[in-house]
């Protein structure tokens, strides 16, 4: 697999920290490497960020209300919005998705104390390979249903054209890795 031809950014360091990660939870066919490049490559910007854009009115989204709730934080505006904003190759996003995320990783809970962990290229890597084992997508991916992977990952079908375009782009240049 040739990253940077797929992705055609800064990704050497993020494609070399990625390889343990594919091989970890068991990316290894063509489909679902080419389903997690792909999706990693539309969240992540093509690999330029490993944190949640956005101004503080954006991620207040995630601070109080239905959607914060359903994510694990607080109910009050403490700022659990911008703590546990999206990070990672995957964007893992909500309190209680970084202590699931932390527990996997670390056998703690430091992501809760330093979220920023999951900017650092090989925590960004094994976080969105746990996240997607934990949402079963190896077996999506074998199926083809990458509307519902995407619907998994990102809640909706946002970006769904740009993620279909990188999915297609990488199926030209993904093999099984036990072919490697």
């Amino acid at each position: 697999m040739r990253c940077s031809s797929v992705m055609g950014f800064h990704c050497i360091e993020i494609c070399s920290t990625s390889f343990v990660s594919l091989r970890k939870y068991a990316i290894v066919t063509r489909l679902r490497i080419a389903a997690f490049i792909a999706q990693i490559g539309h969240e992540s910007g093509q690999l330029q960020w490993v944190r949640e854009l956005g101004s503080d009115q954006y991620l207040s989204k995630y601070d109080t209300g239905t959607l914060a709730k359903h994510l694990g934080n607080t109910p009050e505006a403490d700022g659990d919005g911008q703590k546990y904003r999206g990070r990672g190759l995957i964007q893992v996003t909500g309190r209680a998705n970084y202590a699931a995320c932390s527990e996997a990783l670390f056998g703690d809970a430091r992501l809760l104390n330093t979220p920023e962990l999951l900017e650092h290229p090989v925590c960004a890597s094994m976080s969105a390979g746990w996240y997607w084992q934990r949402a079963g997508l190896n077996t999506l991916a074998d199926q083809g249903d990458f509307l519902t992977i995407t619907r998994r990952i990102n809640g909706g079908t946002n970006g769904l054209s740009d993620r279909e375009a990188l999915y297609k782009r990488c199926l030209l240049y993904t093999s099984d890795a036990a072919d490697e």
